[in-house]
């Protein structure tokens, strides 16, 4: 049974191991080696995370199994003073995929957005990434692209996801 839990600290070194073993496999045919590395290097260092984590607004949960960290997501309540709630990030080791790791942390996302009063989830995904297929059948849908300078000479190409939440009448 996979369980969530909220990440802190101590657990930067386990998303880190996550985020190194999913993304060559996830973005090898999309992107340049040299991309992965410097976006790895920028959002995946030590000093990235820690500021990630002591940001107030940024909240991050891992999924776990029999011990063994799985996947994680990072999320923002209220993003941009709005009822959104922005999906920062959501990866699963490749070996975890199809366990239903990405469906229930993005299930305790969605709860955490919907208990504080958000209407609707929202995500980037790499236009070329096969995560989408993931998201539309989780309820999300593309309205819009945006490319992203992240500097170097590099560019997230990205389709713009949300999915509206269910409000209590």
């Amino acid at each position: 049974m996979i369980s969530i839990i909220s990440a802190a600290v101590q657990h930067i070194e386990e998303i880190r191991k996550i985020a190194f073993k999913t993304w060559p496999i996830t973005f090898g045919k999309i992107l340049s080696e040299a991309q992965i590395e410097y976006m790895l290097n920028m959002m995946y260092s030590q000093e990235a995370l820690m500021r990630q984590m002591e940001d107030q607004r940024h909240c991050f949960l891992l999924g776990v199994e029999n011990g063994r960290y799985l996947g994680y997501v990072s999320y923002e309540l209220h993003y941009q003073d709005e009822a959104i709630t922005k999906i920062h990030k959501i990866y699963v080791l490749p070996e975890a995929q199809g366990k239903g790791v990405g469906k229930v942390l993005l299930s305790k996302v969605e709860a955490e957005a919907m208990l504080h009063g958000d209407q609707k989830l929202a995500l980037n995904v790499n236009k070329y990434n096969e995560a989408v297929y993931f998201y539309n059948k989780m309820g999300f849908e593309c309205v819009g692209t945006e490319d992203i300078d992240i500097g170097s000479g590099f560019l997230m190409e990205d389709k713009i996801m949300e999915k509206k939440l269910a409000t209590v009448e």
